[in-house]
């Protein structure tokens, strides 16, 4: 055997272990996914549904115009986590670790970063507990501080149940993206950034010249993160408000987990509901991707 066929042999072989992995994990899952979605598949033998039949776009027509909206509410609502976390937690993430690295908070920078950051290594769901417990419930310790003032006080989530859980989700992601700009500013010679103040450029200057150009890369990263993490938005949600009041904070993760596992389970339905939220992740992934190009070209 030649060297070329010996390098080729062992990189198969060593390949060979995570290529398998990788089709047994997430290739033939997310494939058998897209299959059930066609079909009225709904548990096989064991629930008396032994042949399965295929019905087409049959579930995706149903998830579209059933009557109640709950597809188009998740939808909405997905979308609300897409936009705090992209023009949310990504700006803020990239203020707070700007102000860190340039050392402009000049005492407790390292707990800042801390406090920051310390909501991250704590389960989501245990947070959706801890504020469903303390604040949004109708009997949480908040609400019995208020009764103290005032007896006759009712919990009141208001017209806008989102709100609430949109707030927990920009404090708790933040931090996570700020860690990383922060790492990528920190890689930046500080000698360009000393030339160009020598020169008199103010922070202005050197965040929009010099930073800013430099982190196009994590931005659009980051971004990326930001948008496929806000569609599997599942734990925090079910913890927090279990899709309520009356579904109104329902997004298509619990729509999914309603649809397979609550009530009569309806395989097909939650496969096409988990289609499509790749789908849509795709379609957004896709389009951060060419902003990203687009503001590279605008700068070169």
């Amino acid at each position: 055997m030649t060297d070329k066929g010996e390098k080729l042999f062992s990189y198969i072989v060593l390949a060979m272990p995570a290529v398998l992995i990788y089709f047994a994990v997430v290739a033939f899952p997310t494939v058998f996914s897209v299959l059930l979605s066609f079909t009225d598949y709904n548990g096989g033998k064991i629930f008396g549904n032994p042949d399965i039949q295929f019905v087409g776009l049959k579930s995706y027509i149903w998830m579209f115009t059933e009557p109640t909206g709950n597809f188009y509410t998740s939808l909405k609502n997905n979308m609300l986590i897409v936009g705090v976390s992209v023009f949310g937690q990504i700006p803020l993430g990239f203020i707070l670790a700007y102000v860190l690295s340039r050392k402009l908070i000049t005492r407790g920078n390292k707990v800042f970063q801390t406090m920051i950051y310390l909501p991250n290594i704590i389960s989501p769901i245990i947070i959706g507990v801890l504020f469903r417990a303390f604040i949004i419930s109708p009997h949480s310790v908040y609400m019995e501080i208020v009764r103290l003032f005032n007896p006759n006080a009712e919990f009141a989530i208001g017209t806008r149940p989102m709100v609430p859980v949109l707030f927990v989700i920009l404090w708790m992601f933040t931090g996570f993206y700020m860690i990383i700009f922060l790492a990528h500013m920190q890689r930046i010679d500080p000698c360009i950034i000393e030339a160009a103040r020598i020169d008199g450029a103010k922070e202005s200057k050197i965040l929009r010249h010099i930073i800013l150009p430099s982190m196009t890369g994590e931005i659009v990263t980051c971004a990326i993160l930001a948008i496929s993490g806000s569609l599997r938005t599942f734990d925090l949600i079910y913890g927090m408000t279990s899709g309520g009041p009356a579904g109104q904070t329902k997004v298509l993760s619990l729509f999914m987990y309603e649809s397979a596992f609550q009530g009569a389970a309806n395989y097909p339905l939650a496969n096409a509901i988990s289609t499509v939220m790749v789908l849509i992740s795709i379609a957004l992934i896709l389009i951060t991707r060419q902003v990203g190009k687009s503001f590279n070209r605008g700068e070169a």
